[in-house]
């Protein structure tokens, strides 16, 4: 059940610096209200209250709002209209889409002299045949009834047969209070029926929305209570999921080290011909007590603050010969790692040199040059070409 508190009505009065006692407009809907408390004893100086879509099931507690123009109670609960004689400065009044069906309680408006608006749209006292003309009688000083214009005309023809027509009005209201009690055990029994039913509470929730329903305040208030508990349970679930820890993944199944940068820094990679270097741009001012280096033959972890900072390696390194130096000017940290295998490269000054001689051998040769001139002179020997 919520309430209206202190707390809350200083929480809506943001717009007026969180001062309540001078606060002339507050809104309080949507907050599952279920009786109204506190607001005369904070807020005497209301001109506009509204109360629309709550589970208020009766007016109470606003005589002490003598400068109260308008008041939006739609969407509520209320069955009956009560204890608003006190609000000498009503102007406007909504009541659209409660369960009024006591239409002669109108009668209790008649000494708020300055009412002008009133909204009964969507409650059961607007299906008897006589509503209209019975209320912008018995309410005199009304210009409008549910957003229509009251005329002379319409109020001098509705004079004539007023006595009749609160008869009519009490007839039908005394049948509709007859249903609605018959209504009330029914649905009591049903919510009782659901509760004592032998289900787990997920079963009964999941039953309890594929039913069908009658639109009553009890079956209003239910749906509250079941949408209220269904959101407190989501933000436990949400509160639990996020306290649970985060597991990051390092390797593959393969068993192959991931890439990863979860502190979100910059960094430089060398892959030199003998070693790796690695150039992590850690912040400035971190205590190097935050960080720890770990080298691995295939991969280097840093871990910043509890956040991972992994990079995968091609070749093997000496883990045994590794560096880890960290700059007293940028905070920036350097690893170098010297590889395993080195003597099993090529340096490219090496393949330039063997692509160079292959490149002489495939010129031409000259066979003259290779023949001693001694030879040359011997007429045994026939000519070449």
């Amino acid at each position: 059940m919520v309430k209206i508190t202190e707390q809350l009505i200083r929480k809506k009065s943001e717009h007026n610096e969180l001062l309540i006692f001078s606060l002339e407009e507050i809104s309080l809907h949507q907050e599952n209200i279920e009786s109204i408390d506190c607001i005369q004893d904070f807020c005497r100086e209301l001109r506009i209250l509204l109360l629309q879509s709550n589970l208020i099931s009766k007016i109470e507690n606003l005589n002490k709002l003598k400068k109260l123009e308008y008041l939006n109670l739609a969407i509520n609960n209320i069955e009956k209209i009560e204890n608003l004689v006190g609000c000498e400065s009503l102007q406007k009044l909504d009541l659209t889409l409660n369960f009024i069906g006591d239409l002669t309680s109108v009668e209790s408006l008649q000494k708020n002299i300055h009412l002008r608006d009133l909204y009964l749209t969507g409650n059961p006292c607007t299906d008897y045949p006589s509503y209209r003309d019975y209320v912008i009688v018995a309410l005199p000083q009304l210009t409008s009834l549910d957003g229509r214009e009251i005329t002379r005309t319409e109020r001098f023809k509705a004079q004539k047969s007023f006595e009749m027509n609160r008869r009519d009005v009490i007839q039908l209201q005394a049948k509709y209070q007859i249903s609605r009690d018959e209504q009330k055990l029914r649905v009591e029994n049903e919510i009782q029926t659901m509760a004592n039913a032998d289900l787990d509470d997920e079963e009964k929730l999941k039953e309890f929305w594929n039913m069908k329903s009658e639109n009553c305040p009890e079956i209003r208030r239910e749906i509250a209570e079941k949408s209220r508990r269904k959101s407190r349970d989501n933000q436990v679930n949400l509160v639990e999921k996020n306290n649970e820890k985060f597991t990051p993944k390092l390797f593959a199944k393969c068993g192959r080290p991931y890439c990863l940068n979860f502190p979100k820094l910059d960094f430089s990679f060398h892959d030199e011909t003998d070693r790796y270097e690695l150039d992590l741009h850690v912040y400035k001012f971190l205590d190097t007590s935050l960080i720890v280096v770990d080298v691995q033959p295939n991969y280097v972890r840093v871990t910043v603050k509890g956040k991972f900072f992994q990079m995968a390696l091609k070749d093997e390194v000496r883990i045994d010969e590794a560096t880890s130096k960290r700059s007293q000017t940028t905070g920036h940290l350097l690893i170098v790692t010297p590889k395993l295998n080195v003597n099993n490269y090529v340096s490219v000054s090496t393949l330039s040199e063997k692509s160079k001689k292959q490149s002489t051998l495939k010129e031409s040769v000259n066979i003259r040059d290779i023949i001693p001139d001694t030879l040359q002179d011997d007429s045994e020997i026939p000519p070449l070409i």
